[in-house]
């Protein structure tokens, strides 16, 4: 449907689907900022609306819930030893390739997927790569590494989040995207963060897998919320829950070992300023904002993500080469997934 901006009159095209009969949404212009408001519902169903929200007793939120979550982190989706391990190698100057080879070869599933990631157009070998080793001479250390964090986390972000409306493989895109938009903003802004960048980039939204069933317990309220597009995911979640997906990943960051400087990036990705000017939050939170502005979204939720004032200019990028920046990442995230099928 077609929807025109009564600040600028900038005409947009927006996906029926989207905006069913009975919803509403709200949302920033992608040109001026300024909010549009677009309602399809009844006039029966706007008065219901000004009602208070339905509660359901019995639900543990705020510390109670957090603690619960941290004691069972066992049970949690775990990042796998693999990925952690490379790592500690690749921290390591004096390590080499034959050590993330050996790595390798004790997880056959990460392994196979490296391979097939390696194989991708992104890399330009396609089909040329037989083997682990063949991969780490040909590609280079820090290639294999990135293969090794992408395959191992491969998995675990590709599922289907019932609690956020989350088809297979829509979270997989957009972190792919938001792991390629911060590498490519490191090494613009600052080489040596490129790899923690990368890495940050993929896990941001990893919270979302933490909070996954205690929405679909609450999936009823938490629909109420977002409908219209009222409050954003991570305002219903605060809502329901007193924590938000981006607090509890870097909480559970400690139990999988992640380092410091990563968890500070996830926490304050959504509000970089939180974080004293990190530079690393900062490009997480812009190739997030790049990544949903280049389609690589998360339904009516990314349409309302807006940029943190001074955030490009904290980075020194220019508004101008945020194009450039967008296709870069679209055509990577395209390159990988469709190796990945």
């Amino acid at each position: 449907m077609k929807v025109t901006c009564g600040n600028c009159n900038r005409s947009l095209d927006i996906p029926s689907e989207r905006v069913p009969l009975d919803s509403a949404i709200a949302f920033p212009c992608p040109g001026c900022k300024a909010m549009i408001n677009l309602d399809r519902r009844t006039r029966v169903e706007k008065e219901a609306d000004h009602g208070a929200l339905k509660t359901t007793p019995g639900f543990l939120k705020g510390d109670p819930l957090k603690k619960k979550i941290l004691g069972s982190v066992g049970q949690l989706p775990p990042m796998p030893q693999t990925v952690l391990k490379a790592r500690q190698i690749m921290s390591n100057p004096g390590s080499d390739f034959k050590e993330l080879g050996d790595l390798l070869e004790t997880d056959q599933a990460i392994a196979a997927k490296v391979l097939k990631l390696a194989n991708s157009s992104y890399y330009g070998l396609s089909g040329k790569i037989s083997s682990i080793k063949h991969a780490s001479v040909v590609l280079g250390h820090k290639a294999l590494g990135e293969l090794i964090t992408m395959g191992g986390t491969a998995s675990i972000l590709g599922k289907n989040l019932e609690g956020y409306g989350l088809d297979a493989g829509q979270l997989w895109r957009h972190s792919l995207g938001v792991a390629f938009g911060s590498r490519i903003i490191a090494n613009r802004k600052n080489p040596a963060l490129a790899n923690d960048a990368f890495t940050s980039g993929l896990l941001h939204d990893a919270g979302k897998l933490i909070l996954n069933p205690y929405l679909v317990e609450r999936k009823e309220l938490f629909d109420q919320l977002i409908a219209g597009g009222q409050e954003s995911f991570l305002a219903a979640e605060k809502t329901l829950l007193e924590f938000d997906h981006a607090e509890i990943a870097s909480e559970v960051c400690e139990k999988w070992n992640i380092p410091q400087s990563l968890a500070t990036a996830i926490r304050y990705h959504h509000h970089p300023s939180k974080s004293g000017e990190d530079e690393l939050t900062y490009m997480v939170h812009v190739a997030d904002g790049i990544s949903l502005m280049a389609g690589l979204g998360l339904g009516i939720d990314g349409m309302m993500y807006e940029l943190e004032d001074g955030a490009l200019e904290l980075l020194g990028i220019k508004e101008e080469e945020l194009n450039d920046i967008m296709a870069e990442v679209l055509q990577s995230v395209k390159s990988i997934s469709d190796q990945m099928g």
